[in-house]
C-alpha cells in the first residue's frame, strides 16, 4: 500500500482525503476539523488551526491545510 502521508507538515499521520469532495471553505475547515479531534488533538490546537485556516481567503485556507495535515 502507499503512502500518503505528506513530508512537512504538522501532522502527516493525519491524512484527510478531499480530492473530488466539494470546494466549499466550511465543508473543507469541517472535515479537517474532525480529523483533527479524531486524532486526539485538544482544542487549543483545533482552534489554532481554525484560527489560522480562516484568517485569509479560500486559498490561505487550502495552504493551511496543506501544512497541518496530509491530504489525499
Amino acid at each position: 500500500m502507499m503512502d500518503t502521508r505528506t513530508p512537512g507538515v504538522k501532522f502527516p499521520e493525519i491524512v484527510v482525503p478531499l480530492t473530488g469532495q466539494d470546494g466549499n471553505a466550511f465543508g473543507i475547515l469541517g472535515k479537517v476539523r474532525r480529523s483533527l479531534k479524531r486524532h486526539g488533538l485538544d482544542d487549543d490546537t483545533v482552534r489554532e488551526f481554525i484560527d489560522e485556516a480562516t484568517a485569509g481567503d479560500y486559498s490561505h485556507l487550502l495552504r493551511t491545510v496543506t501544512r497541518w495535515v496530509s491530504v489525499a
